[in-house]
């Protein structure tokens, strides 16, 4: 039988609800692959509702979510209750969120799901309710950790025509700088390269690792740091085989003709890396979390808070995040 994916409900107040109801809608058009929400079925009838969407919503077992899925909705209750107003977050959001996050990381290791896709959290709500970590990522990487050992998460956003990965993520850009090591390059294109071969079947990846300053340094004229932290990362991972180019300079690597020379681009910053493939894809980008001894998607947008409940949230981006774990964990390894 197939194993379904296993979709967190995200910040209930946001458009998580939403674009899950549209991406089910859609599902015969954009042939979805089976999933399953992990949440309070109250709260996406009632987001059903007031969007004027009358779909059938089913409470179910985890066991026969892909079998319910051509006919309605399937919801696994996790318990835990999320009564938010669209727009407005309140005491019930953030247990709501961390508890279907956690369920879905549990399924997927118990077998009982392929991987794990989640919807938009609101960082704010849950560092209010003391939730301890950055983001999702750094509560993924903790969830998975084995014998005292917390794995390297690291960040790629996707789209059919451009994979980015940054080094460093959600830190200024003074502290990014701070950070950057040639050890961080190296151990994070490392994953790269591991998970571009085992998830989406890339026998032999080429990287594009983007120089941190402008023109990568101009030899030293323009900053030190491309001659000294990038270029040393480039070269071991050069001796280890990997097929890795740099550091080149970031403001020629992301045309048309430029992606067509390499699987992914390792950027030095956050928006080094997003700006390109928000600006390519903006609708259509997915977030994967590499490193993990699971799969997980995203889609590449936050919780909209002004529009939920409106039905003017595009479910583009969850759609790709579906269709992109589920291809993820069909891929064999070269």
């Amino acid at each position: 039988m197939t194993r379904p994916l296993a979709l967190s409900l995200g910040e209930p107040a946001g458009i998580g609800p939403d674009i899950t109801i549209a991406a089910w809608m859609r599902r015969d058009a954009v042939d979805l692959p089976p999933f399953y929400l992990l949440g309070d079925r109250d709260c996406v009838a009632r987001r059903a509702q007031l969007l004027g969407v009358d779909i059938p919503i089913a409470d179910v077992c985890v066991e026969d979510a892909a079998d319910t899925f051509a006919t309605a909705l399937p919801v696994v209750a996790t318990g835990h209750p999320a009564t938010a107003e669209p727009g407005r977050p309140n005491a019930t959001s953030a247990t709501a969120a961390i508890a279907s996050i956690r369920r879905a990381v549990d399924d997927v290791g118990a077998g009982r799901a392929a991987a794990v896709v989640t919807n938009p959290i609101a960082k704010s709500v849950l560092y209010q309710a003391g939730f301890a970590h950055p983001g999702h990522t750094e509560f993924l990487a903790e969830l998975a950790r084995s014998d005292g050992v917390v794995p390297q998460p690291v960040m790629m956003l996707w789209c059919p025509s451009l994979a980015v990965v940054p080094v460093t993520i959600h830190v200024s850009l003074r502290d990014a700088i701070a950070q950057l090591t040639t050890e961080l390059i190296v151990s994070t294109a490392r994953i790269v390269v591991q998970d571009l071969r085992r998830r989406l079947g890339i026998a032999a990846p080429r990287l594009a690792v983007a120089g941190l300053n402008p023109h990568a340094g101009e030899d030293g004229a323009l900053g030190s740091e491309d001659r000294n932290i990038v270029a040393p990362a480039v070269e071991i991972l050069r001796r280890e085989g990997i097929d890795a180019r740099g550091p080149l300079p970031a403001d020629t690597m992301f045309h048309a003709a430029a992606r067509k020379r390499y699987d992914c681009a390792i950027c030095m910053y956050h928006d080094q890396a997003l700006i390109p493939i928000k600006t390519i894809a903006f609708d259509e980008g997915v977030n994967v979390t590499l490193g993990l001894p699971f799969i997980r998607t995203s889609p590449d947008h936050g919780t909209a808070f002004d529009i939920a409940g409106t039905g003017r949230a595009d479910p583009s981006s969850l759609i790709a995040a579906l269709k992109l774990a589920a291809r993820m964990a069909a891929a064999p390894s070269p």
